[in-house]
C-alpha cells in the first residue's frame, strides 16, 4: 500500500518550449535517411547488375523469324514476336553467349521487354544519342549500337549477351534460342522472364 502523505506521480508534460528545442532533429533525421537511401539504391544500381551465364533456355514451339539475307550486314536487326514476346534478332560482329554462328558473323535474339519494369526496348544505333539520351558511353571508347529502354533509360548490350551495363534494370535481357534450317532463322526456345527489379 502506498503512504498516503505521498504524493501521486506527475505524468510528465511536454512543453512546447521543449518540442522548439528539440525541432532540428526532424530535418536532421530526414536528410540523413535520404542520403543513406540514396546512397544504398546508388550502390545497388550500380553494383548489383546480374552477368547473363550459359543460356537456360525454356521450350517453345519453333518459329521462323527471318532469312539469313535479311541479316547481311554487322547490326542488321529483324523484330518479332515469339513466345507471347517481342523479341529482336540481330547480327553482331562478334560471338557472345547463346549467338549463333552463321557465315561470316553471329546471330543473336532477345526478348524486348525490359528487365526494369516491363517496357519495350530498341536498338540505339547512334553514339551520340546514347550519350545525350541515356547518358551512357562505353567505356574505353568501344561505341557500338545497344539496346536502350526509354522509359527509365536502361541500356543493355548485346555484344555482352544483353548484359544491363547501365540504369535502373538489374537483370540481363532474356535470350532466344535461335537455329539454321537452311537459309532460314528459326527460333527454338527462349529464357524465363526475371521478376521485374522495380
Amino acid at each position: 500500500m502506498s503512504d498516503p502523505a505521498t504524493p501521486p506521480p506527475r505524468a510528465r508534460r511536454v512543453t512546447r518550449r521543449a518540442l522548439l528545442e528539440r525541432w532540428w532533429l526532424l530535418p536532421v533525421a530526414g536528410t540523413v535517411g535520404t542520403f543513406g537511401y540514396m546512397g544504398w539504391y546508388a550502390t545497388r544500381v550500380t553494383l548489383g547488375k546480374r552477368t547473363p551465364g550459359e543460356p537456360a533456355f525454356g521450350a517453345a514451339p519453333p518459329q521462323r523469324v527471318a532469312t539469313l539475307a535479311d541479316l547481311g550486314t554487322d547490326w542488321a536487326e529483324v523484330t518479332f514476336t515469339y513466345a507471347g514476346r517481342p523479341c529482336t534478332l540481330l547480327r553482331l560482329p562478334a560471338a557472345t553467349r547463346g549467338s549463333l554462328a552463321v557465315p561470316g558473323g553471329h546471330l543473336a535474339g532477345f526478348s524486348r521487354v525490359c528487365t526494369h519494369l516491363g517496357c519495350n526496348v530498341n536498338l540505339v544505333r547512334d553514339a551520340e544519342v546514347l550519350a545525350f539520351a541515356f547518358n551512357y558511353r562505353a567505356p574505353g571508347g568501344q561505341e557500338h549500337p545497344q539496346l536502350g529502354c526509354r522509359c527509365h533509360y536502361s541500356v543493355f548490350d548485346p555484344l555482352k549477351a544483353g548484359e544491363a551495363v547501365f540504369g535502373k534494370a538489374l537483370a540481363p535481357l532474356p535470350r532466344v534460342r535461335l537455329e539454321r534450317r537452311g537459309a532460314d532463322v528459326w527460333a527454338t526456345g527462349i529464357e524465363p522472364a526475371p521478376e521485374y527489379t522495380g
